[in-house]
């Protein structure tokens, strides 16, 4: 299995921090963004690994060059002006494959998330090893939490492993999710496009899988969660 790592964003909520350094480099604990999640795809065994990117996307480069210091294979796919993320999809399919994806959030914290359980989702057989119809599997599988303080009415309802884009209880996307590449087919190469556009029609032809994560994880959005995350432990509880 390959991983997409979105990179590509401007981070505007984060300025003026964003302005000198790409929001995935920023720091939580001694360690970037970006690396927290390249060190657990790795640990997963999922070491090739594509990364996006447009503003900013030369420190990128620099930081992480090839993976070779993580034990991983990072290639890159920049954007001159940043596609959203199933425009970044749709220009990266010629690196991600035929084969299902997981495609991660450059922006957010979850230091515990084990991604050897993402390999196994979107099996094509059933449990007699009888092929799924095209018009029954999932097309993808998303990772939901909590609904944080600033998201409370979350995106979408889960009732079992399926999502719905009505209903309750509901939980907000992670920013965590594997894909089929055929999800992507109706976005051209270059072309702007958001995730949860497509989400929510697969969501409505019940082909939108899915299930709760209920370890530790941060929508880093703003400079006052980061700075929340970088303050001194007091719990005795650690985040790493």
């Amino acid at each position: 299995m390959k991983a997409m790592i979105f990179a590509a964003g401007r981070g505007e909520r984060m300025r003026p921090l964003t302005d000198t350094c790409p929001k995935p480099l920023l720091k939580v604990r001694g360690r970037p963004l970006i690396v927290w999640h390249i060190l657990n795809l790795v640990r997963a065994g999922i070491t090739k690994i594509v990364i996006n990117h447009a503003h900013l996307g030369h420190m990128l480069e620099e930081a992480l060059g090839d993976g070779a210091q993580f034990g991983a294979q990072i290639v890159y796919s920049p954007e001159g002006t940043a596609l959203e993320t199933a425009g970044g999809i749709a220009k990266a399919r010629h690196l991600l494959g035929e084969e299902p994806f997981v495609a991660i959030a450059g922006d957010i914290y979850c230091p515990h998330f084990d991604f050897e359980q993402v390999k196994n989702t979107l099996e094509d057989k059933d449990m007699w090893g009888n092929p799924y119809p095209a018009n029954e599997r999932d097309i993808a599988w998303l990772y939901l939490v909590n609904n944080p303080p600033q998201h409370p009415e979350g995106d979408f309802a889960v009732n079992v492993f399926s999502l719905a884009n009505e209903g309750s209880p509901r939980f907000t996307f992670s920013g965590i999710g594997v894909y089929r590449p055929e999800m992507f087919n109706s976005v051209a190469p270059g072309e702007a496009a958001k995730l949860v556009t497509l989400m929510r029609e697969y969501a409505a032809r019940g082909q939108l899988g899915g299930e709760v994560y209920r370890g530790d994880w941060v929508d880093v959005g703003t400079p006052e969660r980061l700075a929340e995350l970088n303050a001194p432990l007091t719990s005795g509880k650690s985040t790493q």
